[in-house]
């Protein structure tokens, strides 16, 4: 069943809103960060990982955001060209704002941590007068990722989106995305992520994730409790996600649709996310049924773990298709289905 309808008359698959940053992950892993010495440097930020993933499937993707002036921000824009995600929406930060960077620490295949520098941040400088509603109404789907609500004027900028879409009949998709920098209080995480919950008809995210979300509305929600609450605002689908326990997305029939994580080497405990969004949102334009849209997340999300960047590494969807075909063999034909 398809639960989500896309305007095939408009020329964008979709445009992404949020955080773009440089990613510096080491080359002498399982040790330290104090100990690490070498890295190599990747675009980073979910919605700009998650940009790079639909692109390298096919989808034509476009990015309201703000990058900083410098070297850094080039680094940027000619990766995002390379990969054909449209950059005419990304703007130079004026004041001397700089982007996102994160270091990360991987210390085991299952034991990583995340440093990030966010003072004086270029994401967090996106201005309503950056989001023309144009750009909008000609993508099938606009993603808001939900660490552009952390402060002005980023947070308006996206709200100003979302209340674009809705008007153009453009479809939302909300991915949480928490990360705890440049937030003030829980209170106003919660207050922000239900604001755009509210107004979209895809919720991704992680329990973790919708307890924030939820924190002043109602706390300790079963799964199907906070599903049931946001299908009954606007949301067509909800996902939940448990990390290695797999994940369930919820959808408006009264249906359910869970699936495991596919057994993978990991090399790392990150990234995975920004896979699978990918890989998710790629089987829904595809018109797939949701179980093997599902299917098609956790595998790039098995892959991505297994690999050394969050951008990259990117799979294309043959090779998804033919990681899933080697699971399946190996371990069997419903590995991937709870």
């Amino acid at each position: 069943m398809q639960y989500i309808t896309f305007d095939e008359n408009r020329p964008m698959d979709l445009v992404l809103l949020g955080r773009v940053a440089v990613d510096f992950n080491p080359v002498d892993y399982f040790h330290p960060l104090s100990e690490c010495t070498t890295f190599k440097k990747y675009v980073g930020g979910s919605p700009a990982n998650i940009a790079a993933g639909v692109s390298r499937h096919g989808l034509k993707a476009g990015f309201f955001a703000r990058i900083s002036d410098d070297q850094f921000g080039d680094f940027v824009t000619d990766f995002f060209e390379k990969e054909g995600i449209d950059v005419s929406r990304i703007r130079r930060c004026e004041h001397g704002e700089k982007i996102g960077l994160t270091f990360t620490e991987i210390l085991s295949p299952t034991e990583s941590s995340i440093l990030m520098y966010r003072n004086c941040i270029a994401d967090l400088q996106l201005d309503p007068s950056d989001i023309d509603e144009e750009y909008v109404k000609n993508t099938k789907a606009l993603l808001i990722s939900g660490t552009a609500l952390a402060a002005s004027p980023s947070r308006e900028a996206a709200l100003k989106a979302v209340m674009l879409a809705k008007r153009n009949h453009t479809p939302v998709i909300f991915d949480i995305d928490y990360r705890p920098y440049n937030w003030v209080s829980k209170d106003e995480i919660s207050i922000y992520y239900s604001m755009v919950a509210k107004e979209a008809d895809i919720i991704m995210g992680s329990r973790e994730e919708f307890n924030l979300t939820e924190r002043l509305i109602m706390e300790g929600r079963t799964d199907q409790e906070t599903a049931d609450a946001w299908l009954h605002e606007r949301a067509k689908i909800v996902i939940i996600k448990h990390g290695k326990e797999g994940s369930t997305a919820y959808t408006k029939d009264g249906n359910r649709y869970t699936i495991k994580p596919f057994p993978v080497d990991a090399l790392k405990s990150f990234g995975g996310g920004d896979g699978y969004a990918s890989g998710f949102l790629y089987g829904l334009f595809q018109g797939w049924e949701m179980i093997d849209c599902l299917e098609f997340g956790s595998a790039e999300a098995a892959m991505m773990v297994a690999s050394h960047s969050c951008s990259v590494d990117l799979p294309d969807p043959s090779q998804v298709k033919a990681f899933i075909k080697e699971c399946k063999e190996k371990y069997g034909e419903m590995i991937a289905r709870a």
